[in-house]
């Protein structure tokens, strides 16, 4: 059974490029969320916005490590600790570890 998974495209006014991921990340639509990214990728840097994404399990991680040279993170309080213990923090950029500069960790 694959669990509810959500991701829509767009484009911000400065030209980069976000997807919007909203529900759970796990092993039954990881292959789904990887293709989306490798999509989303291909004109360059992209941002992955989190912030709703409600779990995140370990074939997930695996699809953003894997596309990390190429993301930013946006993450929500929910999934912060999973990204930072995870060590992603420490191959990517991820916004919303703190409030960040408008209150809402977005870049």
């Amino acid at each position: 059974m694959t669990t509810p998974l959500t991701m829509a495209a767009s484009r911000r006014p400065d030209g980069t490029q976000v997807l919007t991921v909203t529900g759970e990340i796990d092993m039954s639509n990881a292959g789904t969320f990887d293709a989306a990214l490798t999509r989303a990728a291909d004109d360059g840097r992209l941002v992955v916005d989190l912030a709703a994404v409600d779990y995140l399990d370990s074939a997930g991680l695996t699809v953003l490590f894997d596309h990390a040279p190429h993301i930013e993170l946006v993450a929500n309080p929910l999934i912060a600790p999973v990204l930072s213990i995870s060590g992603l923090v420490d191959v990517t950029t991820v916004h919303g570890l703190d409030s960040g500069p408008d209150g809402d960790g977005r870049p």
